[in-house]
């Protein structure tokens, strides 16, 4: 019993990082922009996070874990959410390839993730100095009280701050795009933005915001990977291939913020499968680690066959739009 505790709570640590990412790319996903950087945007807001919180605690003799948890989570929100203005930028703007612009935003910001932390770990001493004892102590936090009860405070109230608010944004972001009129907006631009245009509905606007309050989102989950999953630590090309992940999930969750939810979960569980299965080689291993995208295709297999608009992505998804060209 005690294993199985620990499986699951293994899977929902694993699925909340990823959770995030996804809640950022069906927000930007949703207006039509397809951005294949949110690996590199979880990247952008886990570093700098971990910097403010670094650089506060080193100049500060009793810092305050307030201060720290706001500090790194404005930081870490406001850099991935510039990532996402620089795809907007590029991709709105100047017209550059959706696909090429995300995936050299990926490279940018795992990049920059690893640069900076090793200057931080330069400033701290040395590679495997970091340490952020205050800040990191909040994020893990259990709920006191609740978490002591057997079995389920294992299961329900043994996690950091960010793991419940991931999902308290997962609703809201759902009810934003479906009980909405901005998100009904935002639904129709993804649709079709020259229709949307033509309603009045500034299409350009909506692009912007969704795509840099997603990234955002998205910076969010580096956050989590590094203060609550990691404890305040930063390992170069630590994150894997989580940001994939994510991507992945938004199409197995069907572009719908509460089926990403318990799709988070199974990912989770099926990424660290293999640790739980004794006696499997090196390639066994990697297969296992593949599941969840084998899971996603057939999921897209599934769904192309029964055409259900509901289950197909926005239609404009991906497609460049320019207003002289209506």
């Amino acid at each position: 019993m005690s294993v199985l505790i620990i499986f699951i709570q293994k899977a929902i640590v694993q699925g909340i990082c990823i959770l995030y990412g996804t809640l950022g790319e069906i927000m930007t996903e949703k207006s039509g922009n397809l951005n294949l950087g949110i690996p590199g945007i979880m990247y952008m807001g886990g570093i700098s996070g971990l910097m403010a919180a670094f650089l506060y605690e080193k100049d500060n003799p009793d810092p305050n874990a307030f201060i720290g948890v706001l500090l790194s989570f404005i930081c870490a929100f406001a850099c991935a959410a510039l990532g996402g203005l620089i795809y907007s930028v590029l991709t709105i703007t100047l017209r550059a390839n959706q696909n090429v612009t995300g995936l050299a935003l990926t490279i940018f910001g795992t990049g920059f993730g690893n640069f900076f932390g090793g200057s931080i770990s330069k400033l701290a001493g040395g590679v495997g100095q970091i340490s952020v004892k205050v800040t990191g102590g909040a994020y893990t936090a259990k709920i006191p009280g609740l978490s002591k009860i057997p079995v389920l405070g294992d299961l329900l109230f043994s996690y950091g701050f960010m793991t419940y608010l991931c999902i308290i944004a997962a609703v809201v972001l759902s009810i934003f795009l479906f009980r909405t009129r901005y998100g009904l907006n935002l639904r129709a631009i993804g649709e079709s933005p020259a229709t949307a245009d033509a309603a009045g509905i500034n299409v350009t606007k909506y692009k912007y915001l969704s795509t840099c309050i997603g990234a955002g989102l998205a910076g969010l989950g580096g956050l989590y990977f590094v203060m609550e999953y990691s404890g305040g630590t930063w390992t170069d090309n630590g994150f894997g291939d989580r940001g994939w992940l994510a991507v992945a999930l938004v199409i197995f969750a069907l572009w719908k913020p509460l089926n990403a939810i318990w799709g988070a979960f199974l990912f989770g569980a099926l990424y660290i499968l293999y640790l739980y299965i004794p006696g499997l080689g090196r390639s066994m291993q990697e297969v296992f680690k593949a599941l969840p995208y084998v899971v996603t295709i057939i999921v897209l297999v599934i769904t192309s066959f029964r055409k259900k608009k509901e289950h197909q992505p926005p239609a404009g998804l991906g497609l460049p739009y320019f207003r002289e060209e209506r």
